[in-house]
């Protein structure tokens, strides 16, 4: 019977650092499910060859153990070179809109495409990609940049009230 508890208590071990592993290591679940199976068959050894209480206690262990661990192992993944920690703001320099688009707000351009709503202007010598309000605006015709944000630049036909 030691022997078998033996067993059962190396099985809960390789079972913890395969959690572990499962952690910071991609497997597509792989590695939880070998886990699974090694703390299933070790649960297994300690009720059928060991004894009930030993099984209960190997159970109890187990229930405060592993959430235990992925929560420190979730808070070493953080801290861990693997994480990105640099926040992306514009503060530290980052941003997602060009710069020059803000300054477009109100000039007039052209349609280089129609725009049904999406295509493409050219704004001060610029190919720009704009988008209407929901309007159909015809090839070449003239248009004036209502917002920008972000990305996004929004235009109306210069004809259009």
């Amino acid at each position: 019977m030691d022997g078998q508890l033996v067993i059962a208590v190396v099985l809960q071990a390789v079972g913890v650092l395969v959690v572990f592993a499962e952690i910071f290591l991609p497997s597509g679940g792989i590695l939880s499910i070998i886990a699974v199976g090694l703390f299933g068959w070790s649960l297994y050894l300690c009720f059928a060859e060991v004894s009930t209480q030993a099984g209960m206690v190997m159970l109890a262990v187990d229930a405060v153990l592993l959430p235990a661990l992925v929560i420190l192992s979730l808070k070493l993944l953080a801290r861990s070179p693997a994480t990105l920690r640099a926040e992306l703001s514009s503060e530290g320099g980052y941003s997602s809109q060009s710069p020059e688009l803000a300054e477009y707000v109100g000039k007039e351009g052209t349609a280089l495409s129609d725009l049904r709503p999406s295509g493409v202007a050219r704004i001060e010598g610029r190919r720009v990609d704009v988008v209407t309000r929901g309007e159909y605006v015809e090839k070449d015709a003239a248009v004036i940049v209502l917002t920008v944000s972000g990305n996004r630049v929004v235009v109306k036909a210069a004809s259009s009230g």
